[in-house]
């Protein structure tokens, strides 16, 4: 008498662990997205605070204690380093390329970037789910707000 003895797996073994896979590869997979918004609002806040330091050397550099002319994009971001002259902070080029990157991190959406001789304000928008905006300004202040800049503001909300 000989006994039947089959080796492998049956249809619905492998079923049901193609379906176990897909499911973690999904869990992972969002797990990721979490992680690089968080990251990219990160990398928007550190090139923000590398604005601020920059814009108080440019501050001080200028020998006339002033942040220079009214931003020339008017209460747009600079989208390319050279582009506009003058001599408001958001024409120094390195305050351009930091600007620059924080919108490259934002999935390159436009800031608002407002200046006077006597003020600056920087708002970025992040990109976690529920994060807002990322503002900083003359006066020292960067926190997360809810509310978008309007034009002619001179501090965060």
């Amino acid at each position: 008498m000989q006994k039947n003895r089959s080796y492998g797996f049956t249809l619905i073994e492998l079923l049901v662990v193609i379906a176990i896979i897909g499911i973690l590869s999904a869990v992972v997979l969002a797990s990721l997205n979490t992680a690089r918004s968080k990251g990219n609002d990160a990398a928007i806040q550190s090139d923000l605070s590398a604005i601020a330091t920059q814009a108080e050397i440019y501050y001080g550099s200028t020998g006339a204690n002033t942040y220079g002319s009214t931003n020339p994009y008017g209460t747009a971001c600079p989208t390319a380093v050279g582009v506009a002259d003058g001599t408001s902070v958001f024409t120094d080029p390195v305050i351009e390329r930091a600007i620059l990157a924080a919108s490259t991190a934002a999935g390159n959406v436009a800031g608002v970037c407002i200046s006077t001789p006597t003020y600056y304000v920087i708002q970025q928008k992040l990109t976690a789910p529920g994060a807002g905006y990322w503002c900083i300004d003359s006066s020292g202040i960067a926190r997360s707000s809810q509310t978008a800049i309007a034009a002619g503001a001179t501090s965060c909300p």
